[in-house]
C-alpha cells in the first residue's frame, strides 16, 4: 500500500501521522484537475449506507465515477438485510461479485471496522460515518479545506462548536488538526453534549461560544445531532441558537480573516445563522467541493494507483 495508507482500510484517522494526510492532500490537489487519469477504470465500489446521507453519499459515488469505477448504490430497504441477513453475509456475497471497495455508513460504532476485519484480501473498506466514532474522509476534507486558506497551521486557532459529544466529525477533525500540527484547538458547546475532559486531549475547552470564537482563524459548527440523544438535552432550538448559535455578532469576536465551516446538513437558525452560512467569510460548499477530491485521492490510495 501507499505510505499514505499503509493499510487495506480506512476506518480512523487516530494514528494516522500528518505526512500521510499531507500525501492524500497532493493527490487531491492532482486529481481535483480536468483530464485525470481513470485509475479505478475495472473496479467495482459498493455504497453501503445504513444511514440516511446525501452530501458523503453523492460525493463517494461522484469520485468513484470521475476514477473510472463502476457503481453499486446499495438499497438497504430493498436488500437481503431487511430479511435477516447479516451484514457479513451481505459483505461476502458482494465480495463474490467482485465488488473492490465497500463505504460503509452505519448508526453503530465500530460496523466498519468489523467489516475490514473480515474483509477477504484485495477488498477495502471506507468509513463514511459509524455512530459517534470516526467519519475520517470529513476529518481529511476539513483539514484541506483549512490549509488551503490557512497554510500556517502551526499559528492557527480553530475552534470546534457546538454538539461535540455526538460527532464524528469532531473526532475526526481533531486527529487530523492535531497530527498536522494546529496552533490552538478550542472545542465548545453546552456541558451536556460536551464528552470528559479525558476524551479531549490537548484541546483547550471553552463553556460560552464568545470566548471560543475569540480571535479563532476557523470556526466550524457542528450540527445538533438529536437522533443520537436518548432525550432532550437542550430546551429549545430558539434557545440553543441563543445561546449557541454563530451569526454575525459572535462571528466579529473572531479573526476579521476568519473562515466558517460546517459538516452539513446546516439547521439554519439553529447552529448558525442565514447570514454567516451564506456569507463572505463561509466556505461551507467549498468544503463540499473538497469532498469529492479528497475522496478520490483515498480511493485511488486505496487501489494502489499511481496518479
Amino acid at each position: 500500500m501507499s505510505p499514505a495508507l499503509p493499510h487495506q482500510h480506512l476506518i480512523t484517522l487516530a494514528g494516522m501521522p500528518g505526512d500521510a494526510m499531507q500525501s492524500l492532500f497532493n493527490r487531491a490537489d492532482r486529481l481535483r484537475t480536468p483530464g485525470r487519469p481513470q485509475v479505478l477504470a475495472g473496479r467495482t465500489v459498493v455504497n453501503l449506507f445504513f444511514e440516511p446521507s446525501t452530501r458523503t453519499r453523492v460525493s463517494f459515488e461522484l469520485a468513484a465515477m470521475r476514477l473510472g469505477a463502476q457503481i453499486v448504490p446499495f438499497d438497504v430497504e430493498h436488500s437481503s438485510t431487511q430479511k435477516g441477513e447479516t451484514l457479513l453475509d451481505t459483505l461476502r456475497n458482494l465480495e463474490a461479485m467482485g465488488c473492490d471497495q465497500f463505504i460503509v455508513r452505519h448508526r453503530e460504532n465500530g460496523t466498519p471496522g468489523f467489516l475490514a476485519e473480515h474483509a477477504a484480501a484485495g477488498v477495502s473498506i471506507i468509513n463514511a460515518g459509524d455512530g459517534n466514532h470516526a467519519h475520517p474522509t470529513q476529518g481529511l476534507l476539513d483539514a484541506y479545506t483549512i490549509l488551503r486558506h490557512k497554510p500556517d497551521l502551526a499559528n492557527c486557532c480553530v475552534a470546534i462548536i457546538g454538539d461535540v459529544l455526538h460527532s464524528r466529525v469532531a473526532r475526526s477533525d481533531i486527529h487530523a488538526l492535531q497530527a498536522l500540527g494546529v496552533g490552538e484547538l478550542r472545542i465548545a458547546g453546552p456541558e451536556a453534549l460536551l464528552p470528559g475532559r479525558d476524551a479531549l486531549p490537548g484541546c483547550v475547552v471553552h463553556h460560552r461560544i464568545d470566548e471560543a470564537v475569540r480571535d479563532a482563524d476557523v470556526v466550524i459548527m457542528l450540527r445538533l445531532q438529536k437522533e443520537r440523544m436518548q432525550h432532550a438535552l437542550i430546551a429549545s432550538d430558539a434557545d440553543y441558537f441563543h445561546n449557541w448559535g454563530l451569526d454575525d455578532t459572535r462571528l466579529q469576536r473572531a479573526h476579521p480573516e476568519a473562515i466558517v465551516m460546517h459538516p452539513g446538513p446546516i439547521n439554519r437558525g439553529v447552529e448558525i445563522a442565514d447570514s454567516v452560512a451564506d456569507g463572505r467569510q463561509s466556505r461551507i460548499l467549498e468544503q463540499v467541493t473538497n469532498g469529492v477530491a479528497i475522496r478520490m485521492a483515498v480511493m485511488a490510495t486505496l487501489a494502489g494507483t499511481d496518479c
